[in-house]
């Protein structure tokens, strides 16, 4: 399938190749981003997600392919791209040596910005950052969270419209990746910006993206929001559960392919989370006079989609 490009959206690639000697690295990418959304690539290691990253923000070339970011050829038009873009790799940019605030303000110096408009700049991220109280004390100092916030501050000193962040949680506690997530989402809904996203962390992608795609071999195996993925791949099921034994097993006796758990007094039924399918089981044991204490419904999540349709799955 080929996507269609538009100037509207913020990325638009058709046809994205790229190749190491002998090896495909990325094999015919489609991708269309609407503006001011989060879009989340996954897949395993050496899947070409950072590859993909690298080629859309001007690092390296591509072999073949079609590509507008920030409304500008990638090509034809890469002072424009640069101009539009941020960049938050893997591994931390700042230098350890320096202030909080003076990694902001070398930032100001490459952005060729004004000396006040850099200071106003700057200022105003260390205190969107949570970071005011540590602006003068060397980054040496900082814990891998804080560090990270000031690396998105520093990507932000330019004010791009499109932000790649590669793996941008990556090491982080729990705490400072939930605020991170918190930061990505205000940049979203408070400035309009796109977020183009790798990550391994499949709650990562559930909690923020839009829309997701999964990248494997080099292709796109699958793209959609979260709950559709979820909607590709077996693994839902309707789990009842029942007062006693015998009502278990009378249950169980309706459904070729249900799984009875004498101990917790449950039946597993396979189905997806819909309305009809629920009322379709509830009606079975309507007919059939049995009586269930409680019914919940579980889905797929990102795992399990991720398993499935990745090699990676298939190995294990």
């Amino acid at each position: 399938m080929t996507t269609t490009l538009t100037a509207a959206s913020a990325i638009s690639v058709s046809g994205l190749r790229k190749s190491y000697g002998d090896k495909t690295v990325l094999d015919g990418v489609d991708l269309d981003i609407p503006e001011g959304t989060v879009f989340a690539l996954l897949g395993p290691n050496g899947a070409g997600k950072t590859t993909a990253v690298q080629i859309l923000s001007t690092l390296i070339p591509a072999d073949a392919g079609v590509m507008r970011v920030a409304g500008h050829d990638l090509v034809r038009e890469v002072d424009g791209v640069r101009a539009a873009i941020g960049v938050t790799g893997q591994f931390s940019a700042v230098d350890n040596l320096l202030t909080a605030e003076e990694n902001l303000l070398l930032m100001s110096d490459l952005n060729h910005l004004r000396r006040r408009e850099g200071r106003r700049r700057a200022e105003g991220l260390l205190r969107r950052f949570d970071l005011t109280e540590a602006a003068r004390k060397p980054v040496v100092t900082f814990s891998g969270g804080m560090r990270r916030k000031l690396d998105l501050a520093m990507t932000l000193m330019g004010e791009p419209r499109v932000i790649f962040l590669d793996e941008p949680t990556t090491g982080l506690d729990p705490r400072s990746r939930r605020t991170m997530w918190e930061i990505i989402r205000g940049l979203v809904a408070d400035q309009g910006v796109t977020v183009f996203l790798t990550t391994q962390y499949l709650d990562e992608a559930d909690e923020l993206a839009d829309r997701i795609a999964v990248l494997d071999g080099g292709r796109i195996v699958a793209e959609g929001t979260a709950e559709e993925l979820k909607r590709l791949v077996p693994g839902g099921r309707i789990r009842v559960r029942f007062a006693d034994q015998g009502r278990l097993d009378e249950a169980a006796a309706l459904f070729d392919y249900a799984a009875p758990d004498r101990e917790a007094l449950t039946l597993d039924i396979p189905g997806d989370n819909s309305v009809v399918t629920v009322k379709a089981v509830l009606d079975v044991f309507d007919n059939a006079g049995v009586r269930a204490e409680s019914l919940t419904v579980e889905t797929a999540d990102l795992d399990d989609v991720f398993l499935t349709l990745t090699q990676e799955g298939g190995r294990q």
